[in-house]
């Protein structure tokens, strides 16, 4: 984010002829008020509808019909800064009141979950992140922008850049995954897609990167639980998405609600003040995540509000989303010398930066044949970009005897409550999409011309109708069982200590396996789970996580294969529950997993993954040789040769991973340093090179230093994290 002179200037003049009051109204982010007999916080609203509590429709219901309070007096009065909201016609209609009636006509910032799109919903992070595709992930969020805009929003909440390496943990599905690396790639293409088509007023939003910082790796994956980590950890690991992010030009920050180390992330001053405005010279603004100024009371941090709100401002904190604390008790902080007059302005200078930067004083409205064209449905291009990114996020975990693909003459039994649901499909944090828009599993092989028979059975909660379980398995030739979890069940709150499929579904599956027949699970879920099982004793199992609107016809297109499956796994998947956390680039031990017992293992699970980070199958086969490292200056210059060794065309991602042999600190057993997507002919094949700087084979100390060693490093490359092809050179810096 970069502003003109002009625009630097205006900011300028702005923070002259404002009074505190106003100012400290900047600072301020309201939402909604449903009044009435429904009194209850928007953001409140919004936490019912992801934890299942509230349905989308009886949420909807709500929002139509019930009387809420926009508080247009405040926004008139200057004490308004920001509100959140999707209604494109009240957007306008506050607006107006903010530049025509307010004494400096300032115009609001008006912020939404848009996670992983809005009316378009498209895969949730962990499966889109999946894809390796840096292009698609930024088209994406282009898309999303755009609609956005189109509804009067300015700001989006995202993207989601917790690494995540705890698959309990339900917010696993709005970030990407478990890789630092990957995460890195997905936080620039993020983005560039919101931010960097200036193509017109309406085409790009500020984005707003969340949790900062270290949220992913609360306590035993329960949310909003206590993080504690060694700060080599922190620097190597969870906070280079964010820096990637900041040097891309993200315009926001959101703080995140848990404590690190010991200090709430809201009122931090080390994340805040020193690595993100200082180190890291971020020129935007921070706001906190949903009434967690407040929280930090509960902490234990702050006595009462006055003074959890003057730690925040002091720390670095410069909105404050829902608690009006800022609003109502800093003045008296200035006054008792708590907080200075060049934080507030400072805070209030980065605000007024990004709306002027965003457009909003001379493009503060929605145009009418904008809200029309949207309210007549989705255009086209949408729709395929949707089905573009579903197609290209399920990954394909077991294909035995080569049972798919399909032929469509076969006779499916199509299984599970989740197959005719058009409204699961989009996922957790999902707040903007229509019915009408979706596409069930089941609707999805209908309009593939599919011979299907759908008996409903039993799903991730509910009762097992075992009569009809008997009636599928007598019913078709093959049988397609769709299971997993329910939107509620992953998301904000949705932690789970069991991962392995809930309800009675193993049961249910269990049932279909005795009859003899084929039988294929294509799951639907918003974490890793826990499948050993499901490996054991299944044909063939499609992950196909929460795509979006075009879920129903991406699935089918695999299912019959007119698409080759390419996703690839951004986290690993467990045999068990106990193996959480688990994942493929943790540190080196003294006693590495092995048959004596007196290793580091588990006894009654395998030491590894079930699936590994980057695994996904393919209806074609890849075959890797040919691993060369060459030692430049300041680089090393990888090839390897791919090939495809099977009878049809595929797309393979090619994965780079170093290791540090010996170092001053414990490295991991390896690392994902690059990738590349590489489409390839039947007995085709292509030599894939990588630069790799020596740069990128440093490390973080426990100082904070980024450090370069001396040694032995491995080459290791293939088509995911543990069937690799391995060279060793030793580097000097």
């Amino acid at each position: 984010m970069k502003l003109t002179d002009a625009q630097r200037a205006k900011v300028e003049d702005l923070l002259s002829r404002m009074t505190l009051e106003e100012k400290l109204g900047q600072l301020n982010q309201e939402s909604p008020s449903i009044v009435g007999g429904f009194d209850v916080p928007f953001p409140e609203l919004i936490e019912m509808v992801t934890e299942g509590r509230l349905s989308q429709e009886e949420f909807q219901k709500i929002m139509d019909t019930a009387q809420r309070d926009y508080h247009e007096e405040d926004i008139r009065a200057g004490r308004v800064g920001s509100m959140m909201g999707n209604d494109p016609v009240k957007a306008n209609e506050l607006q107006h009141i903010a530049v025509e009636e307010s004494r400096l006509g300032i115009p609001l910032i008006i912020g939404f979950d848009v996670i992983h799109g809005l009316r378009s919903v498209y895969p949730i992070a962990i499966a889109e992140a999946g894809s390796f595709d840096d292009d698609l992930m930024e088209r994406t969020a282009r898309m999303a922008a755009r609609e956005s805009r189109a509804y009067g929003i300015g700001w989006n909440f995202a993207p989601m850049l917790d690494v995540a390496r705890d698959a309990r943990w339900g917010r696993v599905s709005e970030g990407p995954g478990e890789d630092t690396r990957l995460a890195e790639r997905f936080a620039r293409a993020k983005v560039r897609g919101l931010q960097n088509d200036r193509s017109g007023p309406d085409s790009y939003v500020a984005a707003c990167l969340k949790h900062f910082v270290g949220y992913g790796a609360c306590e035993g994956g329960r949310d909003y639980n206590t993080v504690s980590m060694a700060p080599s950890q922190l620097h190597s690991v969870y906070l280079p998405p964010f820096r990637a992010a900041v040097e891309e030009g993200a315009a926001t920050v959101m703080a995140a609600f848990n404590d690190l180390n010991g200090v709430p992330c809201t009122l931090n001053p080390y994340t805040l003040r020193t690595l993100l405005k200082g180190d890291w010279a971020f020129p935007g603004f921070v706001v906190s995540d949903a009434n967690a100024i407040r929280e930090c009371v509960v902490h234990g941090i702050a006595a009462d509000e006055a003074e959890a709100g003057a730690m925040a401002l002091r720390a670095g904190l410069d909105m404050d989303m829902g608690t009006h604390i800022y609003r109502d008790e800093l003045a008296a902080a200035l006054s008792a010398g708590r907080i200075s007059q060049t934080e507030i302005d400072d805070a209030v200078r980065r605000i007024l930066s990004v709306k002027v930067w965003l457009g909003l004083f001379a493009h503060p409205y929605v145009e009418e044949p904008v809200i029309r064209s949207y309210a007549a449905g989705l255009p086209e291009a949408h729709r395929a970009l949707c089905r573009e990114a579903a197609e290209k996020s399920l990954v394909l975990l077991k294909n035995a005897g080569g049972l798919l693909p399909l032929q469509k003459e076969r006779r499916i039994s199509l299984v599970g409550a989740l197959a005719a649901s058009d409204t699961e499909v989009v996922g957790a944090w999902a707040l903007g999409w229509e019915k009408r828009d979706c596409v069930s599993i089941l609707q999805g092989l209908k309009n593939a011309g599919a011979d299907v028979g759908y008996y409903p059975c039993g799903g991730p909660e509910g009762a097992l109708d075992t009569a009809e379980v008997e009636r599928a398995c007598a019913d078709g030739d093959v049988i397609v069982a769709v299971v997993g979890e329910t939107a509620a069940m992953s998301g904000e709150a949705s932690s789970r200590a069991h991962i392995t499929l809930p309800g009675r579904q193993r049961e249910l599956l269990a049932l279909l396996s005795a009859s003899g027949k084929p039988v294929i699970a294509v799951l639907m879920n918003g974490r890793p789970l826990a499948l050993g099982w499901e490996s054991e004793h299944l044909d063939a199992i499609v992950e196909a996580w929460h795509l979006g609107i075009g879920m129903g016809d991406a699935v089918a297109a695999a299912l019959f294969g007119e698409i080759n499956p390419s996703g690839r796994l951004s986290s690993s998947f467990p045999w068990d529950d106990g193996q959480e956390p688990t994942y493929y680039n943790h540190p080196s031990t003294g006693r590495p997993a092995g048959k004596s017992k007196f290793t580091s293992k588990y006894l009654d699970v395998p030491a590894e993954a079930l699936y590994p980070f980057g695994y996904g199958l393919s209806y074609t086969a890849f075959a890797y040789d040919g691993l060369t490292v060459t030692e430049r200056e300041d680089a090393l210059e990888i090839a390897v040769t791919v090939r495809n060794s099977g009878e049809r065309p595929g797309t393979e991602t090619v994965q780079l991973y170093t290791r540090d042999v010996t170092a001053s600190l414990v490295r991991p057993v390896k690392e994902l340093k690059d990738y590349r997507r590489v489409t390839l002919r039947a007995g085709a094949s292509e030599t894939v090179t990588f630069r790799l700087p020596k740069a990128d084979l440093g490390f973080w100390n426990n100082e904070g230093v980024y450090v370069r060693e001396d040694g032995l490093f491995q080459i290791c490359a293939g088509g995911n994290s543990r069937d690799t092809l391995t060279e060793e050179i030793t580097v000097r810096f």
